[in-house]
Parts: C-alpha cells; structure tokens; sequence
C-alpha cells in the first residue's frame, strides 16, 4: 500500500482486508510497547487510508468476516 502514495489509479482493489491481516497479527504482537503498539495502529490505518484515497472512480475494498476495525472508517 505504501507504494501507492503519490499515484493515482481509476480503480483500486484492496484485499484482505480481514481482522488479524489488517493490521497484521505479528506485527502487533511483536510491539515493544504501547507507544509503539499505537504507531503501528495508526501507520497502517493511514496506509489503507491512502490506498482508498488512490482510486479516481472505483473502490472495492474485500475481507472475510471478521473483518478489519479499519473498514468501519469507510461505512456510511
């Protein structure tokens, strides 16, 4: 996703966007401590943010249920 920053594209997909891969399980785990847990929150709800925000005409956003915390940002 972070490759995407800067581009834009007329439709982005964005899959597996299930609980436990967004954000990603070993990552959090792997966390120090709560300020470093809380960067990794907020890097990867910013980098699905810019993925989204690359799509000129369609967005399709996929996951299994559960899905990420991160997709009731885009609910409305």
């Amino acid at each position: 996703m972070s490759l995407a920053k800067g581009l834009e594209f007329r439709a982005v997909v964005v899959m597996a966007c299930d609980e436990g891969i967004l954000p990603l399980d070993e990552r959090v785990a792997d966390a120090a401590d709560e300020a470093e847990l809380d960067d990794i929150y907020e890097t990867e709800r910013r980098l699905l943010y810019v993925a989204c925000t690359r799509a000129r005409e369609h967005l399709l956003l996929t996951g299994v249920t559960p899905t990420s915390e991160y997709l009731a940002d885009f609910i409305q």
